[in-house]
């Protein structure tokens, strides 16, 4: 560490508070910013206010234990310093510029001070060129600023560690300037895996790692940033660099000030930040700019306590920013990663004269798509899918499909995921969305956009036109030609009124007479058709059918359930259809066969060989021929056998549940 001892102008320490130190000099004054050391070196402090002609008051930057009124304090003569030079890439130092990475102090480097003036504006460029990262969320809709910052909001566990992660990887590689990262008050967890994933990686020699984490006093949290800009302006300016400097996170900068300026006595401001807070952070952001030389490129993660954007440690970044990308919880929670609120999230390049008409437009497109999903989804959970209009449900699907598309597998996650991590281009971003929009992928289900790189991997998840298989019980009943009972038909088929028409697909029916007729196979009419399961013969003439059944059958029809009734001979009844019986009419389903021969019946069927079925509300048609209702006392046409007196007729309900029963038994 280059901050030497300056013995001419000795101090005396006179108060201890926490991590604030009164210190006395009886020469000189120290002046703002001045390094002091104490206890031979081993506690350094700062000096940030003077109190009166002979005393200062400084924030120390190491742990104060062992510190007592009257040790003797020693005057640097200077402010903190840090080093710069090619020696310090591939290495990591902490805010004194002490190489903490168990290797030898870095040899041929320079020492200069960390409290420097952003560069003038006539200094600066006003160049805009987008900074490609191959996450598609962040390239279609909110694009970087090559020389620009961008942050990452977000509250705790929402991903901002392992988004910043992922630009790591993704950007150095492409990136042939230097990276810095620098951490604040973060995990110390952390940086060590940075460490060693950046290291296995193999761009350690373009990058350098600065950290002051959690376990560190106030004081060294509070200037650890200024040490690892300090380090990026000198590959900017001397040697004409690109660089990326990544912050994590620049809120814990802020709470380190918050806490620096509680120990010094200020008065506190709203929500208990420090007054300075916009001077602090404005002398650090105004720093990260763009010359004629280089451009510092800034990726911020910046944490947002309680998921509260309107804190004024978010609203003061904010406006620092050219990109913010925030982070939603809710997203997060349905596993939609990388979890980027696409509605909240904004950039400034986001225009058409930067990214170009066409993207601005598509970016516009998916926008107003995602919005109407959002305004629609409280009709959704009230009504439901279909109450929605045919457009509105359009809007919904292509809207979910575009927030699974924009989901990415990480290289960062891979060992956590067990997916692959994937890098897209920004064409490939751009043509997947459009051809969403399109409809081209609304036969895809949405599962086949999730999780995957370019759009053209959904075909390889998913095929459309596919076969699903399904399985139908019904479908693979068995006829049986020997005259027993048979399968049972299946239900709500509407034949085509023709004679020996069959309802039942891969049934084929048997016009002979006295065949027997597959599942569901219509008869042709002729007597000597077999009986269903269920079915009770010995019945008396005239005996009533199902219950509301009003058939229209003819001789030799053979009765279905929902059948469109034909005008001519041996049609299919349907129930609820008015009845023109006439005499040998087939009985409905639950009618009582006689034993003589008659038309084929259903299950749970009761055919009657020569009289037409009475159901017990029928209304009779016009035709002359038909029969009388069941209290009449005689027929209205010679030779129909009269009809006796109406008997009960149990309710149909329990025999067709025991005929289908049987017939899923058969």
């Amino acid at each position: 560490m280059e901050n030497k001892s300056n013995p001419s102008n000795p101090g005396a320490v006179v108060a201890v508070r926490g991590s604030v130190v009164d210190i006395q000099f009886d020469a000189h004054l120290p002046p703002i910013y001045s390094l002091l050391h104490a206890k031979e070196g081993k506690v350094a402090i700062e000096v940030l206010a003077q109190l009166d002609a002979h005393r200062v008051r400084g924030i120390a930057l190491t742990p104060t234990e062992g510190l007592a009124r009257g040790n003797s304090v020693e005057d640097t003569g200077g402010e903190l310093k840090a080093p710069v030079g090619k020696g310090i890439l591939s290495r990591m130092f902490d805010v004194f510029g002490n190489a903490i990475d168990r290797l030898p102090a870095p040899a041929g480097v320079q020492w200069r001070n960390v409290h420097r003036s952003p560069p003038p504006l006539t200094q600066r460029s006003t160049k805009s060129e987008i900074f490609e990262t191959g996450i598609k969320a962040i390239d279609v809709l909110v694009p970087l600023e090559r020389g620009g910052k961008g942050g990452l909001f977000g509250g705790a566990g929402v991903g901002k560690t392992v988004l910043l992660t992922e630009m790591i990887h993704n950007m150095i590689e492409h990136q042939k300037g230097v990276s810095i990262f620098c951490g604040i008050g973060e995990r110390c967890r952390e940086g060590e895996e940075l460490y060693r994933d950046m290291k296995a990686a193999g761009v350690l020699p373009n990058m350098v790692m600065v950290f002051g984490q959690m376990n560190e006093p106030p004081g060294s949290r509070f200037r650890v940033g200024h040490a690892a800009l300090t380090m990026a302006e000198y590959f900017r300016d001397d040697e004409h660099r690109d660089v990326l400097f990544l912050v994590d996170n620049i809120f814990r900068f802020i709470q380190a000030g918050m806490e620096v300026s509680g120990l010094l006595g200020q008065m506190p401001s709203r929500l208990g930040y420090q007054p300075t807070m916009g001077t602090e952070l404005s002398g650090l952001e105004e720093r990260i700019a763009n010359t004629d030389t280089g451009a510092i490129t800034s990726i911020q993660a910046v944490y947002v306590p309680a998921d509260d954007l309107t804190d004024p440690a978010a609203v003061h970044t904010f406006s620092h920013l050219s990109t913010s990308i925030v982070l939603s919880r809710k997203r997060a929670s349905q596993g939609l990663f990388p979890a980027i609120d696409l509605l909240q999230s904004s950039s400034k390049m986001a225009t058409p004269g930067i990214v170009g008409k066409g993207h601005y437009l598509l970016a516009q497109e998916i926008r107003r798509t995602l919005a109407q999903y959002e305004d629609l989804k409280d009709i959704i959970s009230m009504l439901g899918l279909e109450q929605l209009a045919p457009e509105d449900r359009n809007v919904v699907a292509r809207a979910r499909r575009l927030e699974r598309f924009l989901t990415q597998p990480f290289f960062a996650t891979e060992q956590f995921s067990g997916i692959k991590g994937k890098l897209v281009s920004l064409k490939d971003s751009l043509d997947g969305c459009e051809r969403i929009l399109r409809d081209e992928f609304k036969d895809y289900p949405e599962s086949a956009l999730y999780m995957i790189g370019a759009i053209d991997e959904a075909k390889e998840k998913f095929k459309p036109g596919k076969p699903a298989a399904k399985s139908d019980s019904r479908a693979t009943a068995a006829a049986k030609p020997d005259g027993k009972p048979a399968a049972d038909s299946k239900p709500d088929v509407k034949p085509n009124g023709k004679p020996a028409a069959d309802s039942k697909p891969n049934a084929k029916p048997d016009a002979k007479p006295g065949a027997d007729s597959k599942p569901d196979a219509k008869p042709d009419g002729k007597p000597a058709a077999d009986s269903k399961p269920d079915a009770k013969p010995n019945a008396k003439p005239g005996t009533d059918s199902k219950p509301d059944a009003k058939p229209d059958a003819k001789p030799g029809a053979d009765s279905k359930p929902d059948a469109k009734p034909d005008p001519k001979p041996a049609a299919d009844s349907k129930p609820d259809a008015k009845p023109d019986a006439k005499p040998g009419a087939d009985s409905k389903p639950d009618a009582k066969p006689d034993a003589k021969p008659a038309a084929d019946s259903k299950p749970d069927a009761k055919p009657e060989a020569k009289a037409a079925d009475s159901s017990p509300d029928p209304k009779p048609d016009v035709n002359p021929s038909a029969e009388p209702k069941p209290d009449a006392k005689d027929s209205s046409k010679a030779g129909v056998i009269p009809k006796p007196e109406p008997q009960a007729t149990p309710k149909p309900e329990p025999e067709v549940a025991h005929a289908a029963t049987d017939a899923h038994e058969t």
